[in-house]
């Protein structure tokens, strides 16, 4: 019998993926540019499958590396949803100008000891800035969190989204999401606890291999 004076927790799953590998960006910053990805390893595929629960809402950014991914997943015999619905809110940090220009000389033009292109607040010239990454990722998985509360969500994203998910899973701290490598592949697992107009996060797995 359930006691009346415990409130009910609700538990939200989240898996994320970061989409596979981009070969074909000539060593240049992408960011929200719509650049496919190598699909070509299957065996990376088939490991991620045997990780990811069955019935679960899928959800992608708006970028074509991440819809190919999934593709990937699914080509493994991993249940193909009903449905995947493309979020723009979690699409890669948009880094305007610099998007092109040659990374390895992009960043070493950038203050040492910098986790990510630039500061959090630093918008890229005519893009955004991190934290505007942040605030647009954050406030879709709230909406997704009360849409699919108690569920498993699997979601293909980017870096930089992913990250975000990450700080804000450690208390709302986006600086400290962008201390966690985030590979290609990888799968990071962050599960929402909700009761009574109060949430928490656990972190249970971050860049799984």
């Amino acid at each position: 019998m359930s006691n009346p004076a415990k409130p009910e927790v609700v538990v939200t799953r989240w898996w994320w993926v970061r989409h596979a590998p981009v070969r074909n960006d000539g060593g240049n910053i992408y960011g929200q540019t719509d650049i496919a990805c190598d699909t070509g390893d299957r065996e990376v595929f088939e490991a991620v499958a045997k990780i990811l629960p069955r019935q679960a809402v899928w959800v992608a950014s708006s970028l074509m590396r991440t819809h190919q991914t999934a593709e990937a997943i699914w080509a493994t015999g991993f249940p193909r949803p009903a449905a995947m619905p493309h979020e723009a809110a979690f699409a890669e940090q948009h880094l305007g100008q610099w998007q092109g220009m040659n990374r390895a000389a992009f960043l070493a033009s950038r203050p040492v000891g910098s986790h990510w292109f630039a500061g959090i607040d630093e918008p890229a010239p005519g893009g955004e800035s991190f934290m505007d990454l942040y605030n647009r990722t954050c406030s879709a998985i709230d909406r997704l969190n009360l849409e699919h509360a108690g569920k498993d969500v699997i979601a293909v994203g980017h870096g930089g989204t992913i990250k975000a998910a990450v700080g804000l899973a450690l208390g709302g701290l986006p600086e400290k999401g962008l201390a966690f490598d985030i590979d290609n592949c990888s799968v990071t697992r962050l599960d929402h606890f909700a009761s009574s107009g109060k949430s928490i996060w656990r972190l249970p797995m971050v860049n799984q291999q």
